[in-house]
């Protein structure tokens, strides 16, 4: 098992991918994707151990990030181009708290558009990218904890704590939405999926002076 600090604009898959040339293997996994534009933690396993995964999958995920007030993307966050934007100039810190803090407990989430989740075998990137909408099921997910950890306007610094399956961009859009002025996700970091932290993950440069030997597939 590999704790990752996954690079922006590295997909999850080009870990992966990196993983099994390093460690001259092709049975590896992760426990649960990053989007490109997002850094922090991945979990790898290798050989015998991605029969493991499954266990790391659900575990509690902790991110922080920033996002922008007044403006709204088709992605949620800074992969497309802004496409609303609104005013935000009479909101208070409290507000903006206050609405994020409303947002926290058991709710139905609909994933974005932008997102990895597969329809019809086709990411559903894929289709958005060629401008098309289809159909999703919203799914349950749970925050624990959604709070501001700074407000530098028109961005709020933030930290949020939730369960596997959850958009952290599509919670910034809902934020935004409610708050009457749009907002999109700029940054995001995973430092923590259940007791694993990010402090103790190896960078990708790290990762090929790790010790190792071949690794068995079976």
């Amino acid at each position: 098992m590999l704790l990752i600090d996954k690079p922006v604009d590295w997909t999850s898959f080009d870990v992966v991918k990196k993983v099994r040339a390093t460690f001259q293997t092709k049975k590896v996994g992760h426990a649960g994707t990053l989007d490109p534009k997002a850094t922090g933690l991945l979990i790898v396993c290798t050989g015998k151990r991605t029969k493991e995964i499954d266990q790391f999958v659900g575990l509690e995920k902790e991110y922080t990030g920033t996002f922008e007030l007044g403006i709204r993307t088709p992605s949620f966050d800074s992969e497309t181009e802004v496409s609303e934007r609104g005013d935000f100039s009479n909101l208070s810190d409290e507000a903006i708290a206050a609405v994020m803090k409303k947002m926290v407990g058991t709710q139905m989430q609909m994933p974005p558009m932008y997102s990895a989740l597969k329809y019809g075998g086709r990411p559903l990137y894929r289709y958005a990218r060629a401008g098309q909408t289809v159909s999703r099921e919203p799914r349950e997910i749970f925050v624990s904890s959604f709070v501001v950890e700074a407000i530098r306007r028109p961005f709020v610094d933030f930290k949020v704590v939730c369960s596997k399956g959850t958009y952290v961009r599509t919670l910034v859009d809902d934020a935004g939405q409610t708050l009457g002025c749009g907002a999109s996700l700029i940054s995001l970091r995973r430092t923590r999926i259940g007791q694993y932290h990010v402090n103790d993950a190896a960078t990708i440069e790290q990762l090929t002076l790790i010790p190792h030997t071949r690794v068995e597939a079976n």
